[in-house]
This record gives C-alpha cells, sequence and structure tokens, in this order.
C-alpha cells in the first residue's frame, strides 16, 4: 500500500474514532461535534467575521452559514452586521452560549485528556507540526486544482 494512501487512511481512522466519540459527548446537550468546534472558537475570539470561523474551522462557508443559523436559532450565538463592512457579519457568543460551552468543556475533560495521554510532550509538537504541514499540502493541492479547472473552463470558452 502506498504511503500516502495508508497515511489518509490512518488520519480517517483518528478523526473519525475522535469525532465518534465527541458526538456522544455532546449529544445529551443537543450538540454535535462541528457545533462545539464553533462555540470553542467563539469562546477563544468573540465577535468575529463569520470568514474568520471558516479559516480557523477549516471548513467551508456554506457549512458554517448553517452552522451558525441554527445555533442563533437556539440562542447560542448572535450574528450582527459588521460595524464596517455591511456585507460582512460578525459573530457573538450569548451568554446562554458562554454558559453552554462551559458545560461542554467539562464534559469534554475526559475526552480531551485520553487525547493529551495518548502522545507523550515529547511528541506533542512534533506531531501537531506534521498535521499542520499535511493540511498545508492538501490546501496547495486544492489551490492548484482550482486554477487548473478555471484554466480548462477558460480553455472550453
Amino acid at each position: 500500500m502506498a504511503r500516502g494512501h495508508l497515511l489518509a487512511m490512518h488520519l480517517r481512522g483518528a478523526y473519525l474514532a475522535l469525532h465518534r466519540q465527541a458526538q456522544d459527548v455532546f449529544a445529551p446537550f443537543g450538540i454535535t461535534a462541528d457545533q462545539f468546534v464553533l462555540l470553542t472558537l467563539l469562546a477563544e475570539k468573540d465577535a468575529v467575521i463569520q470568514q474568520d470561523l471558516v479559516r480557523r474551522s477549516a471548513s467551508d462557508p456554506n457549512t458554517i452559514r448553517a452552522m451558525l443559523m441554527l445555533l442563533e436559532k437556539v440562542g447560542l450565538v448572535q450574528r450582527r452586521r459588521h460595524r464596517h463592512d455591511g456585507r460582512a457579519r460578525t459573530v457573538h457568543l450569548t451568554p446562554k452560549g458562554r454558559r453552554l460551552h462551559g458545560k461542554l468543556i467539562e464534559a469534554a475533560r475526559t475526552l480531551h485528556e485520553v487525547i493529551s495521554a495518548a502522545l507523550p510532550d515529547s511528541d506533542w509538537r512534533t506531531v501537531v507540526g506534521y498535521l499542520d504541514r499535511v493540511a498545508a499540502s492538501m490546501a496547495q493541492l486544492r489551490q492548484a486544482s482550482r486554477r487548473l479547472k478555471q484554466k480548462r473552463l477558460s480553455c472550453k470558452r
């Protein structure tokens, strides 16, 4: 089996195992693992534009917009027009959202401890660095694929 394929399968396996466990932890609160990510990003830095959440969550704009609309509907976040850019929206964690986030962090404590214990401190930074490199490589590949697709479309015209 090719090295890239093997790495992709291991990354997928680790991600899915983590995601499934997180889903189980957050389900009693009516929150998904992906929604938890958004709440955590807002708890770290509130009043950000949606595009910043897209970037920081490594997700796509449509997914983030849909999740924010749902979180807004249940009163966990509030979206407002940006003060200086009428096209942009800032996202704020509501007091209800902040309280729930605190409960979610507590509920995830064991999950976070297990993840941390899986890697010795000496390996932690190395693994995170490698994961960042893989993500950056995939972003470069995606950009190159988009440019090639645009080039092909322009040649057909």
